[in-house]
C-alpha cells in the first residue's frame, strides 16, 4: 500500500509558484553556464568581446551563487510534488508514461547538476567521468525536459501560478523558502562582492586570502612547476622576428599597470593590480599581424588548461598583459612567476600561469 503523503501546506498554488521560481532559476543557470562554456571553448566562428571587464565575474558569480541558492528551492518543490511522484498506477497510458519519463529526467538531472556542481567547487570528484562534459550535456537534458514539462503543465497551472496563496500557513511556507534561498546566497555572495566576504561561509575561496592577497586554486607545487634560473620566454610561429627573452629582459621593456579581476569558474573573483608588458606590444616587436591567432603555453607539463588560445579582440586589448608583478611585488610562484597572462573578459582558467611560449598562427 502506497501511503498518502498529506499536508495542509501542499496545494496546486504552492507547487505552481515554486515551479515558476525554479523555472526562472534554471533558465538563468542554463544561460550563464552556456556563456561560461563557450567562453572557454569557443567554436571558430564565435568571437567574444574583451569588454566589459567584469562581465564574466558577474555571469559566473550568478551561475554558482544562484545554483547554491537554488538548493532549498528545489528541495521545497520536490516536497510539494512528492505525492505525484508516487501516484498509482505509475503508468496510465503511453502518453502518461512519456510524461513521466520527462519528469524523471528533469528531477534526476536537476539533482545531478546541483550535487556535482557543489562537489566540483569543493574539488571533490568521487566519480569516474569528466565533470565538464557531464555538466555541459546534462544541462541540455534538464533544460529540454523543463521546457517540455512547462508546455505540458501550463494549461493546468497558469491560473494557480498568478493567484494569491489561499492560507496564511502556505504564505509563510513560501516566505520561508524564499528566506532560505536568500540566506544561501548571502553566505556565498561574498566570494564576488568583497564587502560581504566575512559572511561568505559557504564560498569555496575567501577572495582576501592567498599569496599577495589573491586566492590560488592550483599552486606551482601541485602543477609540478619548479623555479628555473634559466627561464626564457619565446615568441614563435608566424612572426617576422622570433624572440627569446629572459625575465630581466621582460622587466626592461615598457611596463604598464592595470587593475583586473581574476574571475574563477568556481564563482569567486578578486581584483588585483597587475604590472607587466602589454601583449600587443610584445607581439609588435615580433612583427605579428594584428589579426593573428595566438596561443600561450605554460611550463606546466600536464593539465587541461596548460595552454590557451587568445583571439585578436583579446590580445589587441591594451589591458591584456604578460604580468610580471602583482600588487607592486614580483609575482609569487603560485601566481605564475615568472610570467602569467592577465586579460579582460577571460575566465581564470584561461589566465595562463608560468608562460614559457607565445605561439603565433
Amino acid at each position: 500500500m502506497i501511503p498518502r503523503f498529506t499536508s495542509t501546506l501542499r496545494s496546486p498554488q504552492i507547487a505552481a509558484k515554486l515551479g515558476l521560481w525554479l523555472g526562472v532559476s534554471f533558465t538563468v543557470s542554463f544561460a550563464t553556464g552556456l556563456f561560461s562554456h563557450f567562453l572557454q571553448h569557443p567554436p571558430i566562428w564565435l568571437t567574444w568581446p574583451s569588454r566589459p571587464v567584469n562581465l564574466y565575474r558577474v555571469t559566473q558569480g550568478l551561475h554558482v551563487i544562484g545554483g547554491i541558492a537554488t538548493v532549498p528551492l528545489l528541495l521545497a518543490k520536490l516536497w510539494a510534488v512528492y505525492p505525484k511522484l508516487w501516484q498509482w498506477p505509475p503508468l496510465r497510458s503511453a502518453a502518461h508514461g512519456l510524461e513521466r519519463v520527462f519528469v524523471l529526467a528533469l528531477v534526476g538531472g536537476a539533482l545531478f547538476q546541483l550535487v556535482t556542481g557543489l562537489l566540483n567547487i569543493a574539488y571533490i570528484y568521487p566519480w569516474p567521468f569528466g565533470f565538464l562534459q557531464a555538466h555541459y550535456w546534462t544541462a541540455y537534458l534538464v533544460f529540454g525536459a523543463l521546457v517540455i514539462h512547462v508546455v505540458n503543465e501550463w494549461a493546468k497551472v497558469r491560473q494557480s501560478a498568478w493567484t494569491r496563496v489561499d492560507t496564511k500557513e502556505r504564505r509563510t511556507f513560501l516566505r520561508t523558502v524564499a528566506a532560505a534561498c536568500g540566506l544561501a546566497a548571502l553566505v556565498t555572495v561574498g566570494e564576488t562582492v568583497r564587502p560581504l566576504a566575512p559572511l561568505a561561509v559557504l564560498a569555496p575561496r575567501d577572495p582576501r586570502v592567498g599569496p599577495q592577497g589573491l586566492p590560488v586554486n592550483r599552486s606551482a607545487a601541485a602543477a609540478g612547476v619548479p623555479y628555473s634560473a634559466g627561464y626564457r620566454l619565446v615568441v614563435t610561429g608566424k612572426v617576422r622576428t622570433p624572440l627569446s627573452l629572459t625575465h630581466a629582459d621582460l622587466l626592461r621593456l615598457r611596463q604598464h599597470t592595470i587593475r583586473l579581476p581574476i574571475a574563477c569558474v568556481e564563482g569567486w573573483s578578486a581584483d588585483g593590480e597587475w604590472t607587466g608588458v602589454r601583449l600587443r606590444d610584445l607581439l609588435a616587436l615580433a612583427g605579428v599581424a594584428p589579426d593573428a591567432l595566438v596561443t600561450v603555453e605554460s611550463l606546466e607539463r600536464v593539465g587541461y588548461y596548460r595552454s590557451s588560445e587568445i583571439r585578436p579582440a583579446h590580445w589587441n586589448d591594451p589591458l591584456a598583459l604578460l604580468a610580471l608583478r602583482l600588487n607592486g611585488q614580483i609575482l609569487h610562484l603560485d601566481h605564475g612567476f615568472p610570467v602569467r597572462l592577465i586579460a579582460p573578459g577571460r575566465p581564470g582558467v584561461l589566465q595562463t600561469k608560468w608562460i614559457s611560449e607565445v605561439r603565433v598562427s
